[in-house]
Order: C-alpha cells, then structure tokens, then sequence
C-alpha cells in the first residue's frame, strides 16, 4: 500500500479491495475488474442528487470507453443503517433499472473509502494501468440546478489523454455533492 500525502496533494497506488458487487449478491475483488490501460473508480450512492444529476453520462461515459479497454467501477461506501436507500439490494435495483454497464459494490465496512480519503458523492479517480493514480476529482462542472451540460468532460480529457499515449498526474477540480455518510 502507498499512500503519501505533500502539500495538498494525495499520492494513492490502486489497492485490491474484496467486495460485495450487488449485482450478483457474490463478494468479488476489484482486481478482477482492473484494467491493463486504465481504470476509473467512481464512488457513488443512490441517494445523493448529485449522482443523480449524472448517472446518464456515467452510463454513457463508460460506455463509449469500456470498448477501448478502460474499465469502471462503482462503490458505494454510505452507511446503509441511515440511508437505506442506499443498501445492498436498493443497489441491485438501480444497478438494474439503470442498466449500469459496470460492477456496482458496496463497502459496508468503508475501508475504501478511507483508503482513497473520498470526501463525496461523485467523486472520481483514475489510474493507469500501472496502478499509479492520474487523476482524481469531479465529472465536470455540471451540478444540479447550475444549467451546464452533464458532459464528463473532465474525466473524458483524461481518459483520452491516457488512450493518446500521454502522461496525466493531476488534481482535477473537486468533485462536489453529498459527503459521505460515515458510521458512527
């Protein structure tokens, strides 16, 4: 595990964590789902309007990158106690409803979110194929209400950047939305 922290500036490695992936009902480890070009880990929830606001570009964003090799994946990390909306099987039926094309887990114990220090829902990191961390923050600029286009275009520069054969390690700008609902 490598984790340091500079000036404002987390330095994470991608880690192997065994979840719960909803869909199947099946604990399953994220390592299975990394890729060897890229791999983009979105904490997310059911709840939040945030995720809400972009859940079509999330389905769409994948979409258009899971052909060229660069896999995605969901967790949930909220205390499902006090957010029901956000359990297991209220998972499973958004997975489904919205027809995810990536594996949706939850984190009941939070480990991961601790590890990769997430504040809110979304929030978005990306790593290279080597497992080094290229990006982390929001979607793009669109929030509910603030009448810009959900366009992904923040993690879609990266992902591109990535297929261009081009080194990225950056921040993004910081993601907004609900903060993580941790368990007492």
């Amino acid at each position: 595990m490598v984790r340091t922290y500079s000036s404002n500036k987390i330095k994470i490695q991608i880690q192997d964590f065994e979840l719960l992936e909803v869909s199947s009902g099946k604990k399953k480890f994220l390592k299975d789902y990394f890729s060897s070009k890229a791999t983009v880990i979105m904490f997310i929830c059911n709840h939040c309007p945030y995720v809400k606001h972009i859940n079509t570009e999330l389905i769409r964003l994948s979409n258009d990158f899971l052909p060229k090799k660069i896999s995605f994946i969901a967790i949930n990390s909220n205390d499902d106690e006090k957010y029901p909306e956000d359990s297991p099987e209220n998972m499973k039926k958004v997975h489904q409803k919205l027809g995810y094309p990536f594996p949706y887990f939850f984190d009941e114990t939070q480990k991961v979110a601790k590890y990769y220090c997430v504040k809110c829902t979304p929030e978005f990191f990306i790593f290279s194929g080597k497992g080094n961390l290229c990006y982390h923050g929001q979607l793009d600029d669109s929030r509910p209400g603030n009448n810009i286009p959900v366009t992904g275009f923040d993690v879609r520069n990266v992902l591109q950047n990535i297929l261009n054969g081009k080194e990225i390690y950056t921040t993004g700008k910081l993601s907004s939305g609900c903060s993580i609902k941790w368990k007492t």
